[in-house]
């Protein structure tokens, strides 16, 4: 129902002219995404042909059933990532089970509505792990960009074998890709806006080797169908191969989920239309599970491409279908001449999207600022992502998320003072004299079990005085532990004769004295709303009792 509402919504007035904008936008789009689909599916441990197929399909299927009108689907660099290694354990069939998990696994995520869990992800968590996922990409295209062959199931196990396969460059195939990188770098960005300067770039390196017949190792065969012969099959599947590919699965379905809807909040932002998270997994989990029957990787929804469709004056959904059918038509016109580019050359362009893709800018806020946990938090993640895997880095990343905000959360701010009595306007001599034995307190902070101690050890201060009006005003929240603390503090007061008066607890807190015994070990009449208040009555007690 949600979602036909989006489609209402998002055609409403629609004419011939919003037709004409979507399919111009859709025909730039697929010029920014026929460079790096091929270049993706080469860097996955696949091949050109598969990024292609899943950038068509995923331009199809996903665009058309998706969250938000601009989001753009297809491979990416960071799943491509994830993807070398499965490929050297399971082979392609591998990836296709993988994938095909992962698409029931974000259609589950979807169906539960756990579109917000993303929020839950500190910044510089995924700031490291997109750092994390740039380097493996870099490094897994040492091979192609030096023309030489290596071997491991990881980039960093295909970076040590050279010291015993030993290392000898094509220095045709490096004087191609670093006029690759030289070229995207410096090419304009005002052209750039125009045209994409990867495709230019892959343009220029085919036609060199083309017409010079250069020895560099081109792509290979483009197949000019969507149903190429390497696509997924359930012969041969067993339970063994299944549970194996689970943790695979979780890891695309967790990278996938968190690309999609991070592009989604951005382009939201962009656009002013904000993303429907649950439909958009539910989209993302759909056109996972179809790809890999049709030979295709994992697909995300990708900012690059995403932001080149809003800015090319994309109006609805079918923005995503027509850059789609655009690079089905380059598939069938074109696969003779794609299947001659150069492999160095798609290094290039991936080595300077890998270089691209860091968040500098919050990198250097960091740095600038100076803020240390969340630098440990991003190169505590980043190092996870580059030596074990995402899951693992998520998990890294979060844990130590969790312990820096606990310690954080777990600081009191107490301050101690005496009583004012000039403010209260107390001029008896008695009761000034009585009341500079006493002590006011001030608590805030969520009185928890990292901070028990701290609460107990108040007593040390108190001790001299005869009574003390602690002022709970500021504590937020206050559980077992925390009560049971403030439960001791009483009963050592209690030993040393001091009595104890508390004021302004709030009611969350106030609801786990009630329930953990700290409202009776304490006295319900020593309880106050506010601070001026027990202060005042204390003085008329001790007054009454002066006349007595």
């Amino acid at each position: 129902m949600r979602y036909v509402q989006l489609l209402k919504k998002e055609f409403k007035g629609y004419n011939v002219k919003s037709l004409t904008a979507d399919l111009l936008s859709g025909i730039t789009v697929a010029a920014v995404a026929l460079p790096l689909a091929l270049a993706f599916g080469v860097s996955s441990g696949a091949d050109a042909a598969a990024g292609l197929i899943t950038a068509i399909i995923a331009g199809l299927v996903i665009s058309l059933l998706s969250g938000g009108y601009y989001q753009i689907s297809g491979p990416t660099g960071a799943m491509a990532a994830i993807l070398m290694s499965v490929v050297a354990k399971y082979s392609m069939q591998g990836v296709f089970i993988a994938t095909f998990l992962a698409g029931i696994i974000l259609v589950l995520c979807g169906v539960l509505k756990l579109g917000r869990l993303t929020s839950f992800i500190p910044m510089p968590v995924i700031t490291g792990f997109t750092s994390g996922i740039a380097v493996i990409i870099a490094l897994g295209q040492v091979d192609n960009f030096f023309g030489v062959t290596s071997q491991g199931d990881t980039a960093i196990t295909k970076l040590l074998s050279y010291g015993t396969l030993g290392f000898s460059p094509n220095w045709t195939a490096v004087i191609m890709g670093l006029a690759v990188i030289l070229f995207m770098i410096f090419f304009p960005k005002k052209w750039n806006a125009v045209v994409p300067s990867s495709l230019i770039s892959i343009i220029l390196a085919t036609a060199a080797a083309m017409i010079f017949h250069l020895d560099v190792k081109p792509v290979g065969t483009i197949p000019t169908t969507l149903l190429p012969e390497n696509r997924l099959t359930f012969a041969g599947l067993d339970l063994a191969t299944i549970q194996g590919l689970i943790s695979p699965a979780f890891s695309i379905a967790i990278l996938g989920m968190i690309e999609s809807l991070l592009c989604g909040a951005s382009a939201g932002r962009m656009t002013g239309v904000p993303l429907d998270s649950d439909q958009e997994l539910i989209a993302q989990g759909i056109g996972n599970m179809v790809l890999p029957f049709f030979g295709g990787i994992p697909a995300t929804a990708a900012i690059a491409r995403t932001s080149v469709a809003i800015k090319s004056g994309a109006k609805t959904r079918l923005t995503g279908v027509f850059h789609a059918l655009a690079l089905l038509v380059f598939m069938l016109a074109l696969s003779a001449v794609m299947s001659q580019i150069p492999l160095c050359a798609l290094a290039g362009v991936l080595m300077v999207t890998a270089w691209r893709m860091n968040e500098w800018h919050a990198i250097r806020y960091m740095m600038k600022r100076k803020l240390k946990s969340s630098l440990v938090m991003f190169f505590a993640t980043m190092i996870a992502t580059i030596v074990f895997d995402l899951t693992i880095a998520i998990l890294v990343g979060v844990g130590l998320a969790v312990i820096f905000l606990l310690a954080r959360l777990s600081h009191l701010d107490i301050r101690y003072d005496k009583v004012d009595c000039d403010r209260l306007n107390i001029q008896d001599a008695h009761a000034r004299e009585r009341l500079a034995g006493a002590m006011v307190c001030y608590v805030n902070g969520p009185i928890m079990f990292a901070n028990a101690q701290a609460v107990e050890n108040m007593a040390d201060k108190m001790k001299d005085q005869h009574t003390v009006f602690m002022s709970l005003r500021g504590v937020s929240d206050m559980d077992i532990s925390g009560a049971q603390a403030m439960m001791h503090l009483a009963d050592a007061l209690r030993a040393l004769g001091t009595k104890l008066i508390l004021t302004g607890m709030p009611e969350k807190a106030k609801t786990m004295a009630d329930r953990c015994g700290l409202t009776e070990t304490v006295g319900e009449e020593n309880f106050y709303y506010g601070m001026e208040r027990a202060i005042l009555d204390y003085h008329a007690a001790a007054l009454q009792q002066v006349t007595d």
